[in-house]
């Protein structure tokens, strides 16, 4: 197969009318973002940004922005599009680069999907015994050469937590737009610094391969600000960029489109509940395909009852600890975020091991089951009026898919949205999606194992097919 290398060009009118087509999307920091998303080139050298309160802009606005790399003449771009028509082929790296881990999956996107996967791993203790991100990725590339056997990557898909309001769509990377990921580190301090060293990494070492930034809160920019905003002083959540962002979102956006397509609905047609339930939780709420509401807010601390966090929590009592107990903020966000959750409650934030010690009779175990399903069953109710009535509740993750008993708390709590299930049918394990509910069920119950990397993998090959 032939591998085109693309040269950088400025953008003209008819190449940003091309990646309009193809639903790109650019940025700059004193708007909203609009079909292609790249930053202005003297952004790297302001202060860190903050993104404006405003929904997304939808109409095309003309492109200002300087060169791009890895991107062609518009002949180049429809011949590369002619050829990935004719052979689809593509091997693509995606990775999720961490402040002291990079993990990686290789995806062959031409094979069915169980064989998609050609490889995965993880490069552990960066900082210590690996120096930086670029050793990690050398280390990496070692462990990948018998795995490809002598064929090419094609492109590169990276895992990025927060993109603000900035990024809404799939991100060609160039060092601007690495340099804006890195500028919203102060809305995720835990995960985009790493995230931009891994761009960087990458970007030397594979300087002409086409590298894409996939975020975690993209799918959930098309909330309404009704659902987005705090009601804190306007001038208090512009100036710090506090609002209801969302997490989870490529695990929520591939569920919801797997779930519609199982039930022969149209995507953007569908309308339904997910719950993706792992050590992190969240539910969101789908209308017409698109994310209106979710258990998440500013940070991934809100919501539901978590593995280490709390979920929400009245303000009020957490400036009682801070008082009381003479710590100071970054303590309280240590308990918030470590030290709470079915771990304080349980003593364990393993949903197996808290469901065998309820089972055995220890009360706080149960007590925390009840709890954590509780919660989770008000926000099922309330979203299922946010959708206008869900045709669909979709579990996911690794408690929503392996964990039957905790599935069972919840929807037995369900019935009066009209919520029935099969017992034996909740209680199987499996790799693939299923129903659960019965025939008779108002609301159809899905079990979805998500799969964040080859919805990664699949964004990546989309966007660099329209270059």
């Amino acid at each position: 197969m032939r591998i085109y290398r693309v040269k950088p060009i400025a953008w003209t009118d008819s190449s940003v009318a091309l990646l309009n087509e193809y639903g790109a999307t650019l940025c700059t920091p004193d708007r909203e973002a609009t079909p292609l998303d790249l930053p202005e080139a003297d952004e790297k050298e302001k202060s860190p940004p903050t993104p404006r309160l405003l929904p997304p802009v939808k109409t095309p606005v003309k492109n200002t922005v300087g060169a791009v790399s890895h991107a062609g003449s518009k002949s180049a771009r429809m011949e590369r599009k002619e050829n990935y028509e004719r052979d689809t082929f593509m091997l693509i790296l995606v990775v999720n680069a961490g402040s002291s881990s990079l993990k990686y999956q290789v995806r062959d996107t031409s094979l069915p999907e169980a064989e998609q996967m050609l490889t995965s791993g993880l490069v552990e203790n960066i900082g210590t015994d690996v120096p930086n991100h670029e050793v990690a990725f050398d280390i990496m590339s070692e462990k990948l050469e018998p795995v490809l056997a002598g064929r090419e990557l094609q492109a590169v898909g990276h895992r990025v937590v927060q993109g603000a309001e900035k990024f809404t769509h799939p991100a060609l990377l160039t060092e601007e737009v690495v340099q804006q990921i890195d500028d919203l580190s102060p809305l995720a301090p835990l995960h985009n610094p790493a995230h931009a060293q891994g761009m960087r990494a990458a970007m030397h070492k594979w300087p002409s391969l086409p590298q894409v930034a996939i975020f975690d809160t993209a799918f959930h920019s098309t909330m309404p600000e009704e659902a987005w905003r705090y009601a804190i002083p306007y001038d208090l959540a512009d100036k710090y960029s506090i609002r209801r962002y969302g997490f989870h979102g490529t695990s929520h956006e591939y569920v919801s489109h797997v779930a519609a397509d199982m039930l022969g609905i149209a995507r953007d047609e569908f309308n339904g509940i997910v719950a993706h339930l792992g050590n992190g939780a969240s539910v969101t709420a789908v209308k017409g395909g698109k994310s209106v509401d979710t258990s998440m807010g500013y940070t991934p601390l809100a919501g539901l009852i978590m593995g280490t966090r709390s979920g929400d929590i009245d303000p009020s009592a957490l400036t009682t600890i801070l008082i009381r107990e003479g710590i100071d903020g970054a303590r309280l966000d240590t308990i918030l975020n470590k030290e709470s959750g079915l771990l304080a409650l349980a003593g364990s934030n393993d949903m197996r091991k808290v469901v065998e010690a309820a089972q055995s009779g220890d009360e706080r175990a149960q007590l925390a089951l009840d709890m954590t399903s509780y919660r989770l069953m008000k926000y099922i109710g309330g979203y299922n009026l946010v959708v206008g009535g869900a045709q669909a509740l979709i579990f996911t993750a690794g408690i929503g898919e392996n964990s039957g008993d905790f599935r069972k708390l919840v929807l037995d709590r369900l019935g009066a949205l009209g919520i029935k299930y099969n017992e034996e049918e909740n209680a199987k394990r499996s790799p693939e999606p299923r129903v659960i509910s019965t025939e008779d069920s108002a609301i159809k119950v899905l079990v979805i194992p998500t799969n964040e990397e080859k919805a990664i993998a699949e964004a990546t090959e989309e966007l660099v097919k329209s270059l």
